[in-house]
């Protein structure tokens, strides 16, 4: 079992697309966001009442559990934790990392399903 924390984020989230040579997108301050940038993209997480005007595809309807921090980089498995209860409940997610933290994300209509599980597997949600 395990003794973790979980909260949900309020935002409702979505996963956007759109090639790497975009510049940067202007979000307003405090905005909850996060973006990878690889060679062939940029994703964005942000949420949806601030989409990008140029995204070249994205996915709404997420909602974004976050692990209660911060987590000490010498932790082990959190991720690979959270994943497996899910996978076994046949939930999908959309996992996010931080300096501090980790966050899962799972499709609203998944939420309800994924906290039971979670719960069930030890998790608490604060």
């Amino acid at each position: 079992m395990t003794s973790l924390t979980l909260c949900w984020r309020p935002e409702r989230l979505a996963v956007v697309r759109w090639p790497a040579a975009h510049a940067l997108p202007v979000l307003p301050s405090g905005c909850f966001f996060s973006l990878t940038r690889t060679d062939d993209e940029l994703s964005l997480v942000v949420p949806v009442t601030h989409l990008p005007d140029d995204a070249e595809q994205l996915e709404a309807g997420w909602r974004a559990a976050a692990v209660v921090g911060p987590l000490d980089f010498s932790l082990i498995g959190i991720l690979r934790g959270l994943a497996s209860v899910l996978a076994e409940a046949g939930i999908s997610i959309f996992a996010i990392s931080t300096y501090d933290t980790d966050l899962i994300l799972v499709r609203e209509g998944d939420q309800a399903g994924a906290e039971s599980a979670l719960r069930a597997a030890g998790y608490r949600f604060a």
